[in-house]
C-alpha cells in the first residue's frame, strides 16, 4: 500500500506542482491546528485546501474551454477542396 501512495503522490506532484504544494501546506496547517487545538489555524488550513482544489478545478475548466476554442478555429467554413467550374469549355472545332 505504501508503494501505491508514493507513486500517486509523485505523479500528482509532477502534474500539478503548485496546487500540490498548496494542498500540502494546508494539510500541515490543519494538522497542527487540530492537534494543538488552535481552531483558527485548522480552519485556515482547511480553507487553504479548499482554495487549492478550486484553483485546480478552475485551471482544468480553462484548459477545456481553450481546447474547445482551438477546435472551433481549426474548422473551416469553406470546403476542403475548391469547386471546379467548367463554364469555359473549349469546343473541339474551336481553333486558336
Amino acid at each position: 500500500m505504501h508503494v501505491i501512495w508514493s507513486r500517486l503522490l509523485r505523479s500528482t506532484y509532477r502534474r500539478e506542482p503548485v496546487v500540490s504544494f498548496i494542498v500540502t501546506a494546508g494539510v500541515v496547517e490543519a494538522a497542527i491546528g487540530g492537534l494543538d487545538e488552535h481552531w483558527l489555524l485548522m480552519g485556515f488550513g482547511l480553507s487553504t485546501i479548499g482554495a487549492a482544489i478550486a484553483l485546480r478545478w478552475w485551471q482544468q475548466r480553462q484548459a477545456v474551454v481553450k481546447a474547445g476554442q482551438t477546435l472551433l478555429y481549426a474548422l473551416s467554413h469553406r470546403p476542403s477542396q475548391p469547386e471546379l467550374s467548367f463554364s469555359k469549355r473549349r469546343s473541339t472545332n474551336d481553333k486558336r
